[in-house]
């Protein structure tokens, strides 16, 4: 259940950083958008999170505690997909 609580809080962070309102995927558009290369994955899980359930391919670890000092990392011209 925290990790639920982690990832909204996570999703609606970045989503009030965005200009624009989040837009949900199907999983062909996300495919193609990843096939184009026009998404960044963040996975803002913590370290002990990735060592008990796994880390997820392809996505950039920036733990949600230390998102706003690392937001440098996340490019801004690409959609943000968040786990």
């Amino acid at each position: 259940m925290k990790r639920r609580a982690l990832l909204a809080l996570a999703a609606a962070s970045l989503a009030a950083a965005q200009s624009e309102k989040p837009k949900q995927l199907s999983s062909d558009e996300l495919a193609k958008m990843l096939e184009e290369k026009q998404v960044f994955f963040l996975d803002v899980r913590e370290p002990r999170e990735l060592e008990e359930l796994g880390t997820i391919a392809g996505y950039k670890n920036i733990p949600l505690n230390q998102l706003e000092s690392r937001l440098a990392e996340i490019p801004k011209d690409k959609l943000i997909v968040t786990a």
